[in-house]
């Protein structure tokens, strides 16, 4: 399976976004994902399945608990992918860090 059809999936994109703050156990990512998506209990489990078979997720048991968290190296296929795009919101973010920057300025200034 392709990274665009892993991440293709809203499902699978939550519980990436999840786990991209660290590590999350899964009954944590299950009340979230219930709650959001309305999904059972099993399909989430299938759905950490998927991202750990394909190498997006990592699992760790500490006793009885499974703690997920985000393996990045599945990621860079996607990062490639990215790479020719970049170039059309680079330049604009860059100038909006030089926006907000002066703007940070002026404030001190001010003060």
């Amino acid at each position: 399976m392709h990274a665009f059809d892993v991440l293709g999936d809203p499902v699978r994109r939550r519980l990436l976004e999840l786990l991209s703050d660290g590590e999350l156990s899964s009954g944590e990512l299950t009340t979230v994902v219930r709650e959001e998506f309305g999904i059972s209990q099993p399909a989430v489990s299938q759905h950490l399945r998927v991202l750990r078979d394909h190498g997006f997720a990592t699992v760790r048991a500490e006793g009885t608990r499974r703690l997920y968290s985000v393996d990045a190296e599945a990621l860079r296929p996607v990062d490639d992918w990215l790479d020719p795009f970049r170039r059309f919101w680079v330049p604009r973010l860059a100038a909006l860090e030089t926006e907000i920057a002066r703007g940070k300025r002026q404030r001190r200034t001010q003060e």
